[in-house]
């Protein structure tokens, strides 16, 4: 081929292509169809499809989470919440294990499709995974032995040579303590369902959790007594957590959590916990 020809050929062949560009970015004419752009699929589908719907929780937090040890049955304020969840898109709870340390990692892999459990929302937590609408308020206060309610109700209180702080891995009561802590003794205890063994034992002081388990581990240990539940150091909400980009499901799941805590659902799961 000649080199005017072969010239002549790639001009031809660009202009071919100009041609088709323009094709396609024209509008389309009167009364034809033009398929929409599709959407991903949302959970809010998929999950009736499946019948399974996906539940992140520790198992380690009650009220609202807690697997039995013996026979790994689930329980607890937000697992009977999640089985609604689970009915409502008739669908059945399956119970996916994971950390406090590591909730948001296993949301945002795919490994789960929500997220329970006395879950605490925070700003980092909220750049990765959306937040439901509060399931209720609570905030940091200290839960100790009863003879030492008077001894630990500041900070300072807290904060001194001698004081041993028992804080369990990963989660929102180790960043609070280590935060505020600077010359007590902060010790990891890696189980969340002893820890409190460990200030009845005597071998720690104090835990800061969140007012609603102090209430709780003291109504189940006699030997303990939650300091100022209703006035805590800070202020915080719990809510579920599900995937971001999945409005059609975070929209469910906030329409849900809205009903089931105005309509006394939430109140009557909470009450046979707490009473």
């Amino acid at each position: 081929m000649s080199r005017r020809a072969s010239k002549k050929r790639a001009v031809t062949l660009s202009a071919l292509v100009c041609l088709l560009a323009l094709t396609a970015a024209a509008p389309a004419a009167p009364g034809a169809t033009r398929r929409p752009p599709q959407k991903p699929g949302s959970l809010l589908d998929s999950v009736p499809r499946s019948g399974v719907l996906r539940v992140c929780t520790t198992g380690d937090y009650r009220p609202f989470t807690y697997k039995d040890p013996k026979d790994g049955a689930y329980s607890g304020v937000d697992i009977e919440m999640a089985g609604d969840l689970a009915k409502s898109l008739d669908a059945e709870a399956r119970f996916v294990d994971t950390t406090w340390a590591g909730l948001v990692d296993d949301l945002s892999a795919g490994k789960c499709d929500v997220a329970v459990g006395g879950v605490s929302v925070t700003l980092p937590r909220a750049r990765r995974v959306h937040f439901s609408e509060p399931t209720r308020e609570d905030g940091k206060t200290p839960v100790v032995r009863c003879a030492d309610k008077d001894t630990y109700k500041t900070i300072a209180d807290i904060d001194k040579p001698g004081t041993e702080v028992i804080v369990n891995p990963g989660g929102t009561n180790e960043e609070f303590a280590r935060a505020n802590i600077e010359k007590a003794t902060i010790t990891v205890h890696p189980d969340n369902t002893t820890i409190f063994d460990e200030i009845v034992a005597g071998r720690a002081d104090v835990m800061m959790t969140d007012a609603s388990e102090t209430l709780y581990q003291a109504k189940i240990h006699p030997e303990l007594c939650s300091v100022h539940p209703d006035e805590p150091f800070t202020f915080s909400e719990k809510a579920y957590a599900t995937p971001r980009g999945d409005r059609d499901f975070q929209e469910y799941v906030d329409r849900f959590v809205h009903l089931a805590t105005h309509d006394g659902t939430y109140a009557k799961y909470e009450a046979e916990w707490m009473s």
